[in-house]
């Protein structure tokens, strides 16, 4: 990392109160959410629509008293073990009648299908290069992250279940930007999930939703001053 990005053609300086960037993993530094699940679905010869069906019934905790919390939100506190979640997503999954699915490695062929955007990485290492503070913010499903060159990438790593708190908490968008050393005006946040996103703007974070690498760099440049459609080094 030795060469700063240029000088955003929108004027060169940043956003006044703009010194942070916070990004996520999946879905940002990597393949889209969709088209990875896409893929180990039809790996392990499941019912995409089937997969989304569950994955919505336990998007949100349940509202009845007594009602149990989401094994979702259970799994990112680490507050259920990885292999419960892998038995009960295996159970969920295969329905009555419907196929079999190995509970065992289940969440490890999941995040297999993840790849790396090397795109994303790079401008996250260029606009910790030129002098901004930058954090990851990731809600774990237990997974293993590939942490090699993070010391170079981010000055804060914050991930759910390490810290018992999950996006789209307020808790854990505060604790990121204490290991910052920042306010909530002064950073970026970037993650692909539209409610994350809102959540962080409800605390006074300048919030964007990803969705491509363009899309994202352009949106950046003015905040940042750095002109992150620039050559790559």
């Amino acid at each position: 990392m030795s060469e700063p990005y240029p000088a955003s053609p929108t004027g060169g300086l940043p956003h006044p109160r703009v010194r942070g960037l916070v990004v996520d993993w999946g879905g940002v530094l990597t393949t889209g959410l969709s088209g990875s699940m896409q893929a180990w679905t039809a790996q392990e010869g499941i019912e995409f629509d089937r997969f989304v069906q569950v994955m919505g019934a336990w998007a949100v905790d349940g509202q009845a008293p007594g009602a149990p919390p989401s094994p979702i939100h259970a799994l990112e506190r680490a507050e259920i073990s990885t292999a419960e979640f892998q038995q009960r997503l295996a159970s969920a999954l295969g329905g009555p009648g419907g196929r079999q699915v190995g509970a065992d490695g289940l969440l490890e062929r999941m995040f297999a299908h993840f790849r790396p955007a090397p795109a994303m990485l790079e401008l996250v290492g260029r606009v910790h290069d030129a002098g901004l503070r930058t954090a990851l913010l990731s809600n774990s499903w237990g997974n293993r992250y590939p942490r090699e060159g993070w010391d170079t990438l981010f000055d804060a790593v914050v991930i759910s279940g390490e810290v018992g708190m999950r996006k789209p908490e307020p808790r854990i968008f505060r604790h990121t930007l204490d290991l910052l050393g920042l306010v909530p005006g002064e950073v970026v946040f970037v993650d692909d999930l539209a409610s994350n996103v809102v959540a962080a703007e409800a605390l006074g974070m300048v919030g964007l939703r990803h969705e491509e690498y363009e899309q994202t760099a352009r949106a950046l440049e003015p905040l940042l001053g750095l002109g992150l459609l620039g050559p790559q080094r």
